[in-house]
């Protein structure tokens, strides 16, 4: 089953003459447990298309589905329920929220959808661990190294039940072995039936996905499947 559908996504900035198509006539289909990435030059539309996909900002023209859901049927605080419940976000620039501990900052999603703070603050931890930050718990995003906001990022954005992740450059500001980690817990996600979508420019993390999509001038101008063999970091999706 799609979990994630764009049809003929448009989206366009300004009026006229000044205006400008950060995407046009996009096409994309995301099962249940598959990971696609994303690449493509600078300006190229990436990070348009993820927040499009999310929900977070609206297509000029087409139709975006999740879950079966059309986006364009749903009301603003429908939306904001369905960002909630279903979709993991990691964005650039982290989005922590600088008062709260980096346990607190990932159980947050939990609690907010009703999970006991208990429960919600074992899940927090126990993802933090996976990714080598349970040490770095109880520390607040002004006293962590760029590294680890951004783990603790992609810890918030995979704990739950949510369905779909979409995360923007995840490894960007990490050494191979710690982007290993990331990539490890975004497929162990998959696993469990999570349809994701990265963006990235390193092509060997590109590797683990199932698809690659690329995009230029706003346009998906191609697209593979990887072969893993090829790969330094991939191993056997089983």
């Amino acid at each position: 089953m799609s979990l994630l559908e764009l049809r003929q996504i448009a989206k366009s900035y300004g009026e006229g003459a000044t205006a400008v198509r950060a995407l046009d006539a996009i096409d994309l289909s995301v099962e249940e447990g598959h990971l696609v990435a994303v690449m493509g030059p600078s300006g190229s539309g990436k990070s348009t298309l993820l927040t499009i996909a999310g929900s977070l900002e609206a297509p000029t023209a087409g139709e975006v589905c999740i879950g079966g859901a059309a986006l364009s049927s749903l009301s603003r605080n429908d939306k904001a329920r369905l960002r909630r419940r279903m979709i993991g976000y990691v964005f650039q620039d982290f989005n922590l929220l600088p008062g709260l501990t980096a346990a607190e900052n990932v159980a947050l999603p939990l609690e907010l959808d009703g999970v006991s703070a208990r429960k919600a603050h074992k899940a927090g931890l126990a993802a933090l661990e996976q990714l080598g930050l349970a040490d770095r718990a109880s520390h607040y995003p002004d006293q962590l190294s760029g590294g680890e906001r951004q783990r603790v990022a992609i810890a918030r954005s995979v704990v739950g039940e949510r369905k779909l992740l979409l995360a923007d450059e995840p490894s960007g500001a990490l050494d191979s072995t710690n982007a290993e980690a990331v990539m490890r817990m975004i497929l162990d996600a998959c696993k469990r039936g999570v349809a994701a979508v990265v963006v990235t420019h390193d092509a060997h993390l590109a590797s683990w996905a199932d698809r690659v999509i690329f995009l230029r001038d706003g346009r998906a101008v191609d697209q593979v499947a990887p072969d893993r063999s090829d790969s330094l970091l991939a191993t056997p999706r089983s």
